[in-house]
């Protein structure tokens, strides 16, 4: 049969075959739900481990029983981030980056850099757009001032897709030092990887970007793809499923025309500061993660790299919108929004301990900390019959943002209901959006 009917009927994903072929992972649930199909069509099983497909499937051993979903951990089972198409297909259907941005902008009216740079940090740069968009807000607010930027990014593909945004970025503002890394949150600030293992084995890459165009950044930066595929590689933790590195990686992009202006931006190998002027810290965490762990391991490292008068940013979901209404329509009493932005304030200050009285925990009031974005839509889209494509959109949005894990959407996508909910879900409001909620801690300047 077509490689696009397999795809449907196997998995409900007509370019299953394609991005398998591409090189795209599977978990040990797909790989069984092909088999299962293989079989019930007369066809001979792949096997239970097949040798050519092991490299491309998740951590853990494949089974031949789902795992029943009241048994399965969403925290180690979830594979969120791993899923670009699910990603993508949010990114450039809803304005959340948009609005985000912006938000940023507003932000950086409040900072005050001191010499030699505006110094900013982006706690996970996903496909670059947010960042892209705050340097050209930057640009405007300090068109003379040198930027120092670092962005932490765990995914490749992610890395590439930013990279490419930055041509332009480095032909309007020159003097702009831009840092990629892969390492932990506590360690990303300064570039830094605590364990003694990890910091012989980093690998610190400056590109000199030559010429005097966007197209001669454009292509030596798709020349580092290369290196990137070397050195960015990653792996689950058994622990906890999240995406760790091989080996923590360094990547340092300025332009050599400028280079003399930079030199006391450019950071150096084991000698490098944070004291950052903005900080963005924009879904750096999963809903579902405990409270102390969001405060230990993300919000306060990021705190701690404010300089003086620097402004951290938080947002995350805030739920209670259109999109949970589908959410819970499929899964009854479903709501994994269980954390607001004061618990995780309070969870802070206690992780900081005495060091907290040197910060102010500004978590405002619902009317500016929460705001709105909107998945794209016509007027004329949301009628009496609503095309597919829509339908598919707006499920992604809701179950990409609520943050479902894997094992429970195959269950969910076996029929029809979960078109159905969201089918009733946007008649019901005449459009779909999603709530986000935001805070500000920032570091005093006395």
């Amino acid at each position: 049969m077509a490689e696009s009917t397999f795809g449907r009927r196997a998995v409900n994903d007509g370019k299953f075959v394609a991005r398998l072929r591409d090189g795209a992972r599977v978990t040990p649930e797909t790989l069984t739900r092909v088999n299962d199909f293989i079989a019930k069509n007369g066809g001979q099983s792949a096997g239970e481990t097949p040798p050519e497909l092991m490299p491309l499937i998740h951590a853990g051993a494949p089974q031949r029983a789902p795992i029943p979903a009241q048994k399965a951990d969403p925290e180690t089972n979830f594979r969120f981030f791993d899923n670009r198409q699910k990603y993508l297909l949010f990114v450039n259907t809803c304005s959340e980056k948009d609005v985000i941005a912006r938000r940023v902008g507003l932000e950086l009216g409040q900072i005050h850099p001191r010499p030699p740079a505006v110094r900013l940090f982006d706690a996970g740069m996903g496909d670059g757009t947010v960042l892209a968009r705050v340097m050209r807000e930057m640009h405007r607010r300090f068109p003379t001032v040198p930027f120092y930027i670092v962005g932490k990014e765990i995914s490749l593909e992610d890395v590439r897709l930013s990279l490419r945004k930055m041509a332009d970025r480095f032909f309007e503002h020159p003097a702009t030092v831009l840092v990629v890394t892969n390492m932990y949150y506590s360690e990303a600030p300064w570039l830094q990887p605590r364990a003694v293992e990890h910091a012989t084995s980093m690998v610190w890459h400056e590109a000199a970007l030559t010429g005097s165009t966007s197209h001669d950044f454009s292509e030596q930066m798709a020349a580092l793809e290369p290196f990137l595929a070397k050195n960015w590689q990653a792996r689950h933790s058994p622990k906890t499923g999240n995406p760790i590195y091989e080996h923590p990686t360094a990547l340092v992009i300025y332009r050599e025309d400028y280079r003399f202006l930079l030199e006391n931006v450019i950071p150096r190998r084991g000698d490098s500061k944070a004291d950052y002027d903005m900080v963005i810290a924009s879904q750096p965490y999963r809903l579902r993660a405990p409270i102390e762990f969001k405060a230990q391991k993300v919000i306060s490292p990021l705190v701690r790299a404010l300089g003086k008068g620097g402004r951290l940013l938080g947002i995350h979901s805030h739920g209670d919108d259109p999109g949970l209404e589908i959410i819970q329509k499929v899964w009854r009493g479903e709501n994994p929004y269980t954390q607001s932005r004061h618990d995780l304030m309070r969870a802070t200050k206690t992780e900081l301990g005495r060091d907290s009285r040197h910060f102010n925990f500004n978590a405002y009031a619902d009317a500016r900390a929460i705001f709105r974005y909107d998945m794209h839509t016509l007027p004329s889209e949301i009628s009496s019959a609503i095309g597919t494509s829509t339908l598919f959109a707006a499920w992604n949005a809701a179950i990409y943002v609520a943050q479902i894990d894997d094992l429970r959407l195959s269950e969910a996508v076996r029929d029809t209901r979960y078109l159905d909910a969201t089918r009733e879900v946007l008649q019901k409001h005449g459009s779909l959006w999603f709530l986000d909620e935001s805070y500000v801690v920032s570091r005093k300047r006395d």
